[in-house]
């Protein structure tokens, strides 16, 4: 439990409760370790549980016929799963799976829902999280409607260092090990495509590759392609 009270104070849902209450809500978690290629939940099972992410890293993804399309990436001081806790007997939009060795804590809806009775901050912090998550989606779905394949994962780069990036004397660190396939299921689009930009880019001298892990050396000039 002692673990898991720093994780709560840095995710933007809890982050407004203080000590006694985040010392009330969390032995509610259960704690449990996955091995890479765990499924979580199912697309359309009945959700009734949070997730929050410790270590590793999980993917929510659709099949589209018979490719994947990943929807989000979470990892360390990530959470998911939150709109199952609003709604009974709401299904999954989407499955989720792990892509390495996870460390994740849940809570069962029933259990949050009494804690959210008595916690009119944690519903505005849930509500604002709902909006910020539809803005995303909307976001997704205008990239894919109007961007090219390039554009696309040029700019899904970039919202990667925004999110996973770490600055290095030689430049943006994505703190994130992908597959030239798992770049593509991201963008929507097939790896070949994925494969072509990187290898632009890299040509560049805009971003280098190496263990699949992405440097951006040279973030404005990324940022300049995004059309």
């Amino acid at each position: 439990m002692s673990r898991i009270i720093p994780l709560l104070q840095n995710i933007p849902l809890f982050q407004d409760l203080s000590v006694s209450e985040l010392e009330s809500i969390a032995p509610l978690f259960v704690e449990k370790k996955y091995k890479k290629g765990t499924v979580l939940f199912f697309e359309e099972e009945e959700g009734n549980e949070l997730f929050l992410v410790e270590s590793g890293t999980v993917k929510v993804y659709r099949i589209d016929q018979t490719k994947e399309i990943i929807l989000a990436l979470f990892r360390e001081g990530d959470f998911f799963g939150e709109m199952s806790l609003i709604q009974q007997g709401q299904t999954r939009s989407a499955t989720a799976e792990t892509i390495e060795t996870t460390v994740i804590h849940s809570l069962a809806r029933s259990e949050f829902r009494k804690f959210l009775e008595r916690s009119p901050k944690l519903c505005f912090r849930l509500l604002e999280t709902t909006i910020e998550r539809l803005r995303k989606a909307n976001e997704q779905i205008f990239d894919l409607t109007f961007l090219d394949v390039r554009s696309r994962t040029i700019k899904q780069i970039f919202r990667l260092s925004e999110q996973y990036g770490v600055a290095k004397p030689a430049g943006t660190f994505i703190n994130l090990k992908l597959t030239h396939q798992q770049l593509a299921n991201l963008v929507g689009t097939v790896r070949e495509s994925v494969t072509k930009v990187l290898q632009e880019l890299q040509e560049l001298g805009i971003i280098s590759i190496e263990k699949k892990i992405i440097l951006i050396k040279d973030l404005e000039a990324l940022k300049r392609l995004i059309h």
